[in-house]
């Protein structure tokens, strides 16, 4: 199962003990994927059927509606079975639409509209209203391969309404035009962490966690292990560097034009081209710090690049 299904799943079985909280998580659900009928039934139509069971215990448990599940097969094979709960008896759909304070506007196909603000005045409502929109048409990226959360909305409308009611809480949600629909999104993985908290998905919330700490982990070593590389290759590069110039110098001029103390770290480096400074330094009779023998070699360096500058002058 895919992480973003396991959050549905885990959703799915939080039934609010409030019913005014049960209203607003019905009416996300209906705004996202509900219909009128032109016979006047309320229909919700979804491919997951842990979505559907919801609604069906949410009208239930809400509205003391006894209905039942419907299953057919999708017009599109690929997507395999279509789960629906469609209520056609008059006084229970106006029940529920009273309840939900949703409309219907023909123009739309019977698509319903969350008419006002009157179901989410609490946080706890928004909180519910959240979940059911996820739960109808949101998803979420596997954390291990990035971080993105998602719910699409019919129009422009629904996308705003859902969109202020998530910045309510100081997520910072936008939204994308994608087709025909409207996307509300999260990016970030703190705020993605957030969101899971307000919908109370609080066993994914700990998983995505953990995730982001083995990530976090992993570059931190990444991070360690490419610092480490450069410096050994700096390393190298400037020993490889100093053999040249040393080795200019004793073809040229040779060592005996040197001090004592450039002669001796001079021949030191030919004969150990892969010690560190420390190690030279501690071959030196007396012993010379880091500091001082990269001194030494900064001097060789100096004399080399003006040997080259003569033979450049001598060669014009």
């Amino acid at each position: 199962m895919s992480f973003s299904g396991m959050v549905k799943e885990e959703l799915s079985k939080q039934i609010s003990s409030a019913r005014h909280c049960r209203i607003a998580e019905t009416a996300a659900l209906l705004s996202s994927g509900g219909r009128l009928t032109e016979a006047g039934h309320l229909k919700l139509q979804m491919e997951n059927d842990t979505v559907i069971r919801k609604y069906f215990t949410l009208l239930r448990k809400t509205f003391n509606i006894e209905t039942e599940i419907s299953i057919r097969e999708s017009s599109n094979q690929k997507k395999g079975q279509v789960y629906y709960v469609e209520l056609s008896d008059e006084k229970q759909v106006q029940e529920v639409l009273q309840g939900t304070k949703l409309t219907s506007e023909d123009a739309d196909g019977g698509m319903l509209f969350f008419g006002n603000g009157l179901v989410t005045q609490q946080n706890c409502c928004k909180r519910a209203f959240i979940r059911g929109a996820f739960l109808a048409s949101g998803s979420i990226s596997d954390p291990r391969k990035g971080y993105h959360f998602e719910i699409v909305c019919a129009d422009e409308r629904k996308a705003q309404q859902l969109q202020d009611i998530i910045r309510s809480f100081q997520i910072d949600a936008k939204i994308v035009q994608r087709k025909k629909s409207y996307v509300v999104y999260v990016k970030e993985g703190d705020q993605i962490v957030d969101m899971l908290a307000l919908m109370e998905a609080n066993v994914a919330l700990m998983n995505l966690e953990n995730i982001r700490i083995l990530k976090e982990m992993r570059n931190t070593v990444n991070r360690k292990v490419n610092c480490e590389t450069a410096n050994i290759n700096k390393t190298v590069n400037a020993a490889v560097k100093q053999m040249e110039d040393i080795k200019l110098i004793e073809k040229t001029t040779g060592f005996q034009n040197l001090n004592e103390g450039l002669a001796e770290i001079a021949e030191l480096r030919l004969q150990y081209p892969e010690a560190t400074l420390k190690e030279l330094g501690m071959m030196l009779n007396p012993q010379v710090g880091k500091s001082g023998v990269n001194h030494r070699l900064r001097k060789l360096s100096k004399i080399a690049d003006d040997l080259r500058e003569n033979n450049k002058e001598e060669l014009l």
